[in-house]
């Protein structure tokens, strides 16, 4: 007599409510993070009354910039430097150790990392770096735009590696995407390309410009910074532009010698490197520009403390 046996298919196991509701905010916070990826930045809904209304009484940066100067004691970033080139980072200089301080202020005031866009004020989601090089040090070779994205828990030498790896990309033959895109674009006839400016403000003005040619820009990112030392020249004061939402510029000169009063009433000569920034107001007021460039100058004078990463990265107002 045939016997027949029940296969007994294995029963599901039930998910608890708070395991379902877990996966649920999983999947939530993934969709959050690729949205952060695709824009550059949200709205900050937490400001003043006074803050909101700002970007519509100052319409263009011409209207909204604000200038100050400093001059660095160099006396302990030249001894950085030194060893920070011992250690085999060649080439290593002022412009990398003044972006690795920039950097690392931004980690605690990430309000200096604002923009405007569509009259405002937004919260930008990555740091971006803009300097204009020269391809060679020959009077009548173009310049290039590169652009370069440090964490902001990022060490000196990490941002050094990158900065290098992004220069040294640049100096190919084939050109940067920047110099692509530009060429395509001076092809196009004259009232054609009013046309294109046109449409590319207005895509600017309500966030919908491509990706791609964000990413590309010289005119979207945190800050640019240029070096007048490396041609001899005492910094400037520059020009932010009014397409686009780079909210600084920083220009630095040549390092200068200088008498300095030392507390105990002493007249000494000290090394000093001049810089200039030319910044938009309406992103934040006067006392965060003056605690940001002290907290610069704290870690150009105190380089060792960008050896290593900070203890917290700080999140913009919401």
């Amino acid at each position: 007599m045939k016997t027949t046996e029940k296969l007994q298919t294995p029963q599901k196991q039930e998910l608890s409510p708070a395991t379902k509701e877990e996966k649920r905010e999983a999947k939530r916070e993934q969709k959050r993070l690729k949205q952060k990826e695709k824009k550059e930045g949200r709205r900050i809904r937490s400001l003043e009354p006074m803050s909101e209304l700002t970007p519509f009484l100052m319409k263009k940066r011409n209207d909204a910039c604000n200038f100050f100067e400093a001059d660095f004691d160099t006396e302990a970033a030249d001894a950085y430097i030194t060893q920070k080139r011992k250690e085999g980072l060649k080439g290593f200089s002022m412009m990398h150790l003044l972006i690795a301080a920039y950097v690392r202020t931004v980690a605690e005031y990430p309000g200096v990392n604002r923009f405007i866009r569509g009259q405002r004020v937004m919260a930008r989601n990555k740091i971006v770096i803009i300097m204009t090089i020269k391809r060679e040090a020959v009077l009548d070779k173009g310049e290039t735009v590169v652009k370069f994205y440090p964490k902001a828990n990022a060490t000196a030498e990490e941002i050094y590696r990158s900065m290098e790896e992004t220069i040294e990309a640049a100096h190919t033959d084939s050109g940067t995407d920047f110099d692509k895109t530009i060429k395509k674009l001076t092809y196009l006839p004259r009232f054609m390309l009013r046309g294109t400016v046109h449409l590319l403000h207005l895509l600017d003005y309500y966030g919908i410009m491509p990706k791609g040619l964000v990413e590309v820009s010289p005119f979207h990112g945190s800050l640019c910074v240029t070096s007048m030392g490396s041609l001899g020249m005492p910094p400037i004061y520059h020009h932010i532009y009014n397409f686009g939402n780079i909210p600084l510029f920083l220009a630095f000169g040549s390092v200068e010698k200088k008498l300095h009063l030392t507390p105990d009433g002493d007249v000494v000569k000290k090394r000093f490197l001049p810089l200039k920034v030319t910044c938009d107001e309406r992103i934040c007021d006067g006392h965060y520009y003056a605690t940001f460039l002290k907290t610069i100058r704290r870690y150009f004078k105190n380089p060792h403390l960008l050896d290593s990463p900070p203890d917290e990265v700080k999140e913009d107002i919401p």
